[in-house]
């Protein structure tokens, strides 16, 4: 529906108000369509605030707009600053797992919003926070109110980190 919605909006080219659309719709748009009424930075600001779950993960259409969006963003290498991180938004959940282990604890409030995980993003994910060095400090310093920061990854945490939580 929304890749139609977006062919009938886009029939005589890009609005003018393309940001007053839903998001989503953003997500069947190429930046260098958009390029007319914004820059790619506000693009992806909104593409962030899309539920790119519209798009299933293996979609090749959502893996291009992460391409697109560290390009953007001129992220040099995988490690990601906050400031990028809200940036992203919602395309954080796409990151592999060396972007999560090169930005450390940077990620882990973001990523705590993501559906679901591939087994890649999860070993990275324990191997970040089992290290310790976050704003979280090691599992052992845990408190109800880091569980709660964290809950989004709970399903993810293995026995060994389980078992170094107070009680």
């Amino acid at each position: 529906q929304l890749s139609c919605l977006l062919k009938m909006v886009t029939l005589h080219g890009i609005p003018k108000d393309l940001d007053s659309y839903p998001k989503d719709l953003l997500l069947f748009l190429s930046p260098s369509d958009y390029a007319a009424t914004g820059s790619c930075s506000q693009f992806f600001i909104n593409i962030g605030k899309a539920n790119v779950d519209v798009l299933p993960r293996e979609d090749p259409r959502r893996q291009q707009l992460l391409l697109e969006a560290l390009a953007c963003l001129k992220i040099p290498g995988t490690q990601i600053n906050e400031e990028n991180a809200e940036l992203l938004g919602q395309l954080l959940c796409d990151l592999g797992g060396e972007y999560i282990r090169a930005s450390g604890g940077t990620l882990l409030k973001a990523l705590s919003h993501c559906g679901s995980f591939l087994p890649e993003q999860e070993e990275a994910i324990r191997d970040v926070l089992s290290s310790g060095n976050t704003t979280f400090g090691p599992p052992a310093a845990w408190s109800a109110f880091t569980l709660s920061e964290l809950s989004g990854l709970i399903p993810v945490l293995d026995p060994n980190i389980l078992q170094q939580i107070p009680k």
